[in-house]
Formats: C-alpha cells, sequence, structure tokens
C-alpha cells in the first residue's frame, strides 16, 4: 500500500488503481484522513474478474483436502495479526478496539468451520434406484463470485462467505466498503503470504461504478451483499436479472421484549450492549423494545441510567464503551431522525445530540439516545435508524407484543427477555424473525449456523455462513448411472 492510497490486489499483484475519484477514509473520531480509497472503473473490476475467471479451472481441479490448507494458513496469519487489524477497524470503523477484536474472532472463526469443507461439500449416492443403477447427487463450484461488502463490519463480514467459496472451488472477488478499505489492505497482505494460486483470491476498490460492473460482468456467477434494505433489493433484482445466484441482506428494525417476570438488571445490561455496541451501527443491534405490563417503568428506569452513564469516545481510548458514528453525514442523518421523532410527539427521554467529547470535537459522536411512548406505524418505530437511538413502546400482554413484532417490515432478529419456558416456546414459535434470542440481546449465529434473516432483512434463500454458505457456493448435479454385466465382462 503506497502512502494514501488504497491498491487493489489482481492476479496476486498489488496494482494502483487508475482512477481519477477518490473517497477519503478519515478516521470518525478525529477527523484524520487515513487513507484514499479509488473508485475503479468498469474495466478494472473486468480485469479482476477475469484473472478469477482464469484461475478456476486448476482451482476447481485442486482436491478440497489441498484447497483447506490455505485456509489453515490464513487462520494462523488471521490470529497473529489481530491486534494490528484491529486497531485498524477500530481506526477507520469507529468501534471500540474490544469490539473490533471479537469482529475478527468471528472471522477466524468462519475459517476454522470453512476448514471442514472436505465432509460439508459431500455428495449422495443410493444404489439400485432400478435394478443395476445408481444414482448420485455431486456438490460442485460454481466458478467465480464476490462479495460487495457494507462498511460497519469490516473484516468480518467478508468471512462469512469467502472462506467457503474458496474452500467449495471457486474463485473470488471482493470489493470492500469505500469508506472502510483500510482493515481489507491489510488481510490481503496475509492472503499474499499463504501461497494461494494467482487468480484464487482479488481485491477491487469502488463504489457504484464497481458493483453494478460485478453485476453485470457475465463471468460472475454468485454475489453476496450486506446493507441496507434498498441497496440489497437493488443487488437482488439487477443480480437475478442477469442470471446470479444473489443472496442479499438488507436492513432491520430489531425488538426486544421484556416481560414482567424478567431478570429486569440482565436485560437492562444486555440490551443497552445490543443497543449502542458498535454505536448501533450493526444489522443485529436492538432498535425497539417492547415492555409488557408491569415490566415498564422498572425497565425504562434502569436503560435510561443505562444510557446516562455509558462511556463515549475514541475506541483506543481504555474505558471507552461506544465510539463515534462512521461520518458527519450519519451523523447529522441520525440527529435528524431524533428530531423526527421529538416532531412526531414522542418523549425524548435520553438526547444524545450535540454530543461534545473533550479531546475528539472534530469526531462523529452521537450518545446514547433513548425516545419513549412511540406508535405503531410511526415513522420513527418503523424506520431503520443505524444509530445509537432506541425506541420505547408498551403493551399490556404477550400477545399484543408478538403482534408488534411481526406486524413489522423487517425481519432480521427478535429477542425476548424472560424466565418463562411457555413464554419463550411460544415467541421461537411464532416470532416472524430469521434470528431468534432468548435472553440474549444479539442472537448472532455461530459460523456453523447460517445468518438468517427474513421479509425485507434479506433477499434470496440461502445465508452466510454454514451449510447454507456451501449450497450457495455450490451447484448440485445428479448422475444415474447404468453399468450392464456384459459391458463388465469385456474388460
Amino acid at each position: 500500500m503506497t502512502e494514501n492510497n488504497i491498491l487493489n490486489y489482481v492476479n496476486n499483484q498489488w496494482i494502483v488503481s487508475q482512477a481519477t475519484e477518490f473517497v477519503e477514509v478519515i478516521n470518525p473520531a478525529t477527523a484524520e484522513v487515513l487513507g484514499r480509497t479509488p473508485l475503479s472503473s468498469k474495466a478494472e473490476v473486468d480485469t479482476a474478474v477475469q484473472a478469477a475467471a482464469d484461475a478456476y479451472p486448476a482451482w476447481r481441479r485442486t482436491p478440497p483436502p489441498e484447497r483447506i490448507q490455505y485456509l489453515f494458513k490464513l487462520k494462523h496469519q488471521l490470529e497473529a495479526n489481530i491486534e494490528d487489524i484491529s486497531r485498524t477497524i477500530t481506526m477507520e470503523c469507529g468501534k471500540t478496539y474490544e469490539e473490533s477484536r471479537a469482529e475478527m474472532r468471528r472471522a477466524i472463526e468462519n475459517v476454522e468451520v470453512a476448514c471442514g469443507i472436505p465432509l460439508m461439500m459431500q455428495g449422495v449416492i443410493s444404489e439400485d434406484i432400478a435394478p443395476g443403477i445408481d444414482e448420485i447427487m455431486l456438490r460442485q463450484p460454481v466458478g467465480v463470485c464476490a462479495v460487495i461488502c457494507p462498511f460497519n463490519f469490516p473484516g468480518m463480514i467478508p468471512f462469512w462467505f469467502l472462506p467457503y467459496a474458496v474452500a467449495c472451488g471457486n474463485t473470488y472477488v471482493v470489493k470492500p466498503s469505500e469508506k472502510v478499505s483500510l482493515s481489507m489492505q491489510k488481510i490481503f497482505h496475509l492472503v499474499e503470504q499463504i501461497g494461494l494460486p494467482k487468480g484464487v483470491l482479488n481485491l477491487v476498490n469502488g463504489a457504484k461504478e464497481a458493483v453494478d460492473a460485478l453485476l453485470d460482468h457475465p463471468a460472475v456467477r454468485a454475489i453476496s451483499f450486506v446493507g441496507s434494505t434498498p441497496v440489497a433489493r437493488y443487488i437482488y433484482s439487477r443480480g437475478a436479472a442477469n442470471g446470479k445466484r444473489i443472496q442479499a441482506q438488507g436492513g432491520a428494525k430489531n425488538p426486544v421484549i421484556v416481560l414482567p417476570d424478567a431478570d429486569l438488571d440482565m436485560a437492562v445490561r444486555i440490551t443497552a450492549d445490543s443497543a449502542f455496541g458498535c454505536a448501533g451501527q450493526r444489522c443485529l443491534a436492538t432498535s425497539l423494545v417492547i415492555t409488557v405490563a408491569e415490566a415498564r417503568h422498572p425497565f425504562t428506569e434502569g436503560i435510561c441510567d443505562a444510557a446516562v452513564s455509558r462511556v463515549v469516545g475514541y475506541g483506543l481510548d481504555a474505558g471507552v464503551q461506544m465510539g463515534p458514528v462512521i461520518t458527519r453525514q450519519s451523523q447529522h442523518r441520525i440527529e435528524g431522525a431524533i428530531q423526527t421523532g421529538a416532531e412526531e410527539g414522542f418523549n425524548v427521554l435520553v438526547d444524545g445530540r450535540g454530543a461534545q467529547i473533550p479531546g475528539y470535537e472534530a469526531g462523529c459522536f452521537v450518545r446514547p439516545t433513548i425516545i419513549s411512548d412511540l406508535k405503531p406505524g410511526s415513522q420513527t418505530a418503523r424506520t431503520e435508524i443505524f444509530g445509537p437511538v432506541l425506541g420505547l413502546m408498551h403493551v399490556n400482554t404477550i400477545e399484543d407484543a408478538i403482534s408488534l413484532v411481526n406486524s413489522a417490515d423487517y425481519g432480521n432478529q427478535a429477542s425476548l427477555f424472560t424466565s418463562s419456558g411457555t413464554a419463550a416456546r411460544r415467541f421461537r414459535y411464532e416470532a416472524e424473525a430469521g434470528n431468534i434470542g432468548i435472553n440474549i440481546g444479539v442472537a448472532a449465529p455461530m459460523a456453523f449456523f447460517p445468518f438468517s434473516g427474513w421479509k425485507e432483512s434479506f433477499f434470496g434463500d440461502l445465508h452466510g455462513q454454514s451449510m447454507d454458505a456451501v449450497d450457495f457456493f455450490t451447484q448440485k448435479k445428479v448422475v444415474v448411472e447404468r453399468w450392464p454385466k456384459e459391458w463388465t465382462r469385456k474388460f
């Protein structure tokens, strides 16, 4: 990487982009310019895709036990460099160092799971489906695949997909968010050291032109995406229209139900961590709490105390519990959403606008915010704010609470706090969301489970991680064989 410039990595070589436009990578806590992301052209995307296409035939024929040896090496490289990568994530993304390190642990976990691909991508066989006839189902790779990444987890989210794709025999192109391109630069310097054949893994930086080039390129067979719902819908529609496999994770408005029999201290603590962790900039952040009956007042008091007392600052400083939001534009958008809530007549119990952090006055900070008495259907209740803003609603029964959960457009995550097994089972059974938490604030699946999502939170049918990833990155071939005995006797 040259000073202040981000490079592409194509065919195992670092390439200076010919782009004439750049996006500055800015530390959102200090406003320091960390680098300049080139907005690569369609032609540069084509070069990367062609490198992946050229590498595919030989990589596909590489036995799975050999393919995963490179992943073992990558895991060790990530482990050895986790501190450096985590610091970079904090510097360009804004989250705390502990959050960045946890992010990289989940990335490594996905590499570990993908190392089981010799077993995970096995096919099946049935002998004698008819006299002398056997039937076999094989899994084969799909070809060149790509991922279009968001800003909020620059180290982890590519690994929901990348290790499975490569282990299954595909070649790959990574397009990071132009806002946070430094982390993937560091990771690809580690990729460079593990000895992959040329063209198996490629990195192209850019924005919409690069995205559209991937969506339209005839050699790209499958694309993974994580981001907002409007963009996910666009990715899914344009990619599918071009005959590609698409998995597109969208936005969320994740609700938590708190019953009166819950451990309220635990519910407050966990909900605060969920709502304000990563400054609320994650697709599994709790953004709405529905208190039931007499849980209302003690929970409201507790969560307001937790919001006020949360330590906000630069994520590399000791004791900081929440960092800035990603950009000045995000800060203004979030503060505008808080203002909208006030104008809709709701109570802003804790107001995080106008945050000034001593020593970091140029930072993009919004303190934790609590807005109460939201009404179903209001803009504040239904809009994904993607910031440290928690809305409160109140109902009298669990039936009403579940009804509110299921009336939402999104279906990424929903959680319940209770000490009742009966209530927990009912919620698990009836709640219309792909990730369910019981006394859990962030129901983030381990890598050996799929990262699910329903309704407007996901476009496609196969999710990231686990066997869903294997199904997405392989195509099934059914072979029906007959070998008559008289043919066999000739040899």
